[in-house]
Order: structure tokens, then C-alpha cells, then sequence
């Protein structure tokens, strides 16, 4: 018996095309509601990127592919920000390569260093909030929790290697969200069902990208969206139909969940 779900947010609640949620996603979370079902987010955005769903409300958050998880009231459940020789490591790579936009991430702030039109169009494309610049020499003033560099495939595999503690996955093509080695949104999976109190065959998640992965294939069943490439889906138990579709909805309804 399924008891909770999990939902990656960008092209699996909320369509990259009209940057919102379907309103039959809208009447399945209702559904599961009636049902007593545990509803859950799981992003690679940070807490204070979340900003497109809406007044829908969940039982916890799994944000920054899985280096903070909180609760209902803010209650923290889990945290690991990147160490501080990687972050050094980063920030040395940033001042060199003034041209690369990165996005910084603190425990509740997000800013940029070196943002440029790439960021512009960036925070245009996912509706983000107004993200503030801040230098290099700030950035590392407070814990990191993740870095969003805007690096194409051959320069993540030029510099990850130089940041031993921390792993990579991309959810778009043109940057990657750095975190520290082991966090990952089924890491994040683990901590929230220590903190609710079911099983893992008790669990159903729903994602599109690289970086929902690891949670579909640790799930009790895993959903990639038709929308996802062949990679995902052949992560996944079952492929449904795209966000634009329906796939939520037909998924839920395929599985008799609604």
C-alpha cells in the first residue's frame, strides 16, 4: 500500500512550457489528500527558489537534491552543506573564470557570482525570484549548501575531479548542482521516511531528470514523466504521459491511487 509520494517540482508538478501545475495534477493531490497519502517535494531548487507551486502546501521538502530536507513549520530533518576545501576549491575556479556564472547557495539565501545574460535568460526560463550578485570573497563567508555552475559537460569533468568531497547532476542542460558526496534526493527519501515512519515499498515518486535518478530507482515505484529522456525513463518501473499531458493524473489513475 502506497503511503507516500514523492514530486521532483521542474517538468514533473510544474510544465517548463506554461510554468505552472495542471489542473488535473491540481485534482489528483486532492485525491491523494482525501486519502490520507504523505505528499512530498523533492528539487534540486533551494527553499527560497521554491515559488511555483502555488498555495499547495506538503508534509516535508527535500531541497538541494537531498542536502536539506526540512518539515511542516520549518522543522529541520536533515542537513550537509559542502565542505570547505571544495568550496575553496570553487571559489578558486570562479575568480579565474570570471566569464562562468555560478549560483551560490546558503542555508536560506541564494545568489549569483559572475551573472551575465546566461543567468538572465536562466532566471527568466524557471521564473526564479530576483537573485542578488555576490562576490567570491562573500560567498564563502557562510556555509554552502549547493553550487550551480553554468558549466558545459567538458568543464564539469575538468574540475569536479578537483572537488573530492562533492557529485554532480544536471536537471538542465546548461549548468550542474554540486553537492556534498552522498546527498542525493534518495539520501533524502531515507531521512523522510526515519521521520514519518513508513517503509520504502510504501513509497511512489514522480521525476524528468538526471538528477531524480537515484530516487526513482530507490522508490517502491519509481514514474519517470513522458517528458524525461531515455535515460530517466529506463530508471523508472513506469513511464506515464508528459507534465502537459497529464501524466501525474494518468499515472496515479494507472496504479488506482485516484
Amino acid at each position: 500500500m502506497i503511503k507516500a509520494l514523492f514530486f521532483d517540482i521542474d517538468g514533473t508538478l510544474v510544465s517548463f512550457n506554461t510554468h505552472t501545475i495542471p489542473q488535473s495534477t491540481l485534482n489528483a493531490i486532492a485525491e491523494l489528500r482525501k486519502k490520507g497519502i504523505k505528499l512530498f517535494i523533492s528539487t534540486g531548487r533551494p527553499r527560497v527558489a521554491i515559488n511555483n507551486l502555488g498555495n499547495l502546501q506538503f508534509d516535508g521538502y527535500i531541497t538541494m537534491n537531498g542536502s536539506y530536507c526540512f518539515g511542516e513549520n520549518d522543522e529541520v530533518i536533515y542537513k550537509s552543506p559542502i565542505p570547505k576545501s571544495d568550496v575553496e576549491t570553487m571559489l578558486g575556479i570562479l575568480k579565474k573564470e570570471r566569464n562562468c556564472p555560478c549560483v551560490i547557495v546558503h542555508e536560506k539565501e541564494m545568489s549569483f557570482c559572475n551573472p551575465n545574460a546566461q543567468t538572465a535568460s536562466f532566471i527568466q526560463m524557471l521564473k526564479f525570484p530576483d537573485v542578488p550578485e555576490i562576490s567570491v570573497e562573500d560567498a564563502g563567508k557562510k556555509e554552502i549548501f549547493q553550487l550551480s555552475p553554468f558549466f558545459t559537460l567538458e568543464e564539469e569533468e575538468k574540475y569536479l575531479p578537483l572537488m573530492p568531497h562533492c557529485e554532480s547532476s544536471r536537471w538542465y542542460p546548461t549548468f550542474t548542482d554540486i553537492v556534498c558526496k552522498g546527498n542525493s534526493k534518495q539520501l533524502g527519501m531515507d531521512k523522510i521516511m526515519e521521520r514519518f515512519g513508513f517503509t520504502l515499498e510504501e513509497t511512489m515518486a514522480f521525476g524528468d531528470g538526471g538528477n531524480d535518478i537515484s530516487m526513482l530507482r530507490h522508490a517502491g515505484i519509481g514514474i519517470a514523466m513522458g517528458n524525461a529522456n531515455d535515460t530517466v525513463k529506463a530508471s523508472a518501473n513506469y513511464v506515464t504521459d508528459s507534465v502537459d499531458e497529464d501524466g501525474i493524473w494518468n499515472a496515479l489513475k494507472h496504479f488506482n491511487l485516484i
